[in-house]
């Protein structure tokens, strides 16, 4: 356990609050060990540039003081820092030479182990790499989509949660000024976790996820305004739509919140909606405004809730490594059961290419689950 270890850490895929902090808690327990921490600059790209000699090993050095601000000595202020203080830059689509420098650059580092933090997309190139190198791998995942499977939640997502039910929250009194329809579109690829549960919390009354809407349809489209039409009838003008961005309108080249702004402004002038008696109201002027929140959801100091999970995601990575118990570790730390723990990452990369061969999310939103009942309940319409 006191044994010296060199350990190297990056972050790699896209960035998400949380990422410092993971940081942080493996850097101070590795110190309290004496071990060292490399941080890889740029995620693999580090890597490259070692082989390259662009940078040097010890460069990468880092100790509790390597990120002091004036007024504030030690490592403690990377605990609230959004993004990456190490980089997350990497291509998706790599040449055959490049994985060699990696390789080339890794076997440079001298390295007992590697921590990398990323999504399923980027956890999955590094494993393959970790697999022909036979390199001591760990993975922490990250990403505001919570769509890496085995773990009930990742670092990131409670905060993208708290930034989309911020911005609900704030268009709602803009959207009671005017009377207006809301519709706002999340991140998420295809799952619609953050979505849904930002949703609840913003008090959405229609949630549109690809897991229940791959596509928006007449049906859709139909029901939406009748939700919208009830809400009227009931002395309220304005409504919060919420969109996840995999649902599917019918343009790649367009927002699909823009390809349902239409079709409800159409549906309102059409017969039904002038006519028909369970649409009464919808026929009134229907002002929709569009908000599509972008990079902005994940953007934001990490949540309390975040910040916990990382620090105890990144004492769990060191704690893994200092065992020795695994045949080049290749590890994924999970939360289970409100426990954190590990498993082993070939078992996580078993789903994801299973999940890709369908073009499916490993880790969708059950549409049955207590999250969806809790929607339902609330009479949100989820588009089944």
């Amino acid at each position: 356990m006191n044994q010296t270890k060199r350990i190297g850490i990056l972050t790699s895929g896209g960035d998400c609050p949380g990422l410092n902090a993971i940081l942080y808690a493996a850097l101070k327990y590795a110190g309290i060990l004496g071990w060292s921490i490399y941080g890889i600059a740029n995620g693999t790209d580090g890597f490259i540039d070692i082989a390259l000699d662009r940078s040097a090993p010890e460069d990468m050095r880092i100790d509790e003081h390597s990120f002091d601000i004036p007024g504030q000595k030690g490592m403690g202020v990377l605990l609230f820092l959004s993004g990456s203080v190490l980089g997350c830059r990497g291509k998706k689509e790599r040449k055959n030479q490049e994985d060699e420098l990696i390789s080339q650059g890794y076997r440079k580092m001298n390295l007992d182990a590697l921590i990398a933090i990323g999504g399923d997309g980027s956890l999955e190139i590094i494993s393959q790499l970790a697999q022909r190198g036979n390199w001591n791998l760990v993975a922490i995942p990250k990403t505001i989509d919570n769509d890496v499977p085995g773990t009930e939640r990742v670092v990131g997502f409670d905060t993208a949660v708290e930034v989309v039910s911020d911005a609900l929250y704030n268009l709602t009194f803009t959207a009671a000024s005017h009377d207006r329809i809301m519709l706002v579109q999340v991140m998420g690829r295809n799952a619609g976790h953050l979505a849904l549960n930002a949703g609840i919390a913003g008090g959405a009354d229609v949630i549109l996820i690809p897991e229940l809407v791959p596509i928006i349809n007449d049906r859709v489209v139909r029901e939406t305004c009748r939700k919208i039409a009830h809400i009227r009838q009931h002395k309220r003008k304005f409504a919060l739509i919420v969109v996840a961005e995999g649902v599917q309108g019918n343009s790649k080249d367009e927002p699909s919140v823009e390809h349902l702004k239409r079709q409800l402004q159409q549906y309102s002038h059409s017969q039904d909606g002038i006519l028909a008696p369970e649409f009464y109201g919808l026929g009134e002027e229907m002002e929709i405004r569009v908000t599509i929140l972008g990079h902005l959801t994940r953007s934001n100091r990490p949540t309390a809730s975040d910040r916990l999970l990382a620090t105890a995601f990144g004492i769990k990575a060191i704690e893994v490594i200092a065992r020795e118990q695994d045949n080049n570790f290749q590890r994924m730390i999970i939360l289970q059961n409100g426990q954190v723990s590990d498993r082993p990452l070939v078992e996580v990369m078993r789903e994801l290419k299973t999940a890709k061969v369908y073009s499916a999310c490993a880790s969708p939103v059950d549409s049955n689950g207590f999250v969806a009942h809790v929607a339902r309940s609330l009479d949100i319409y989820l588009g089944d």
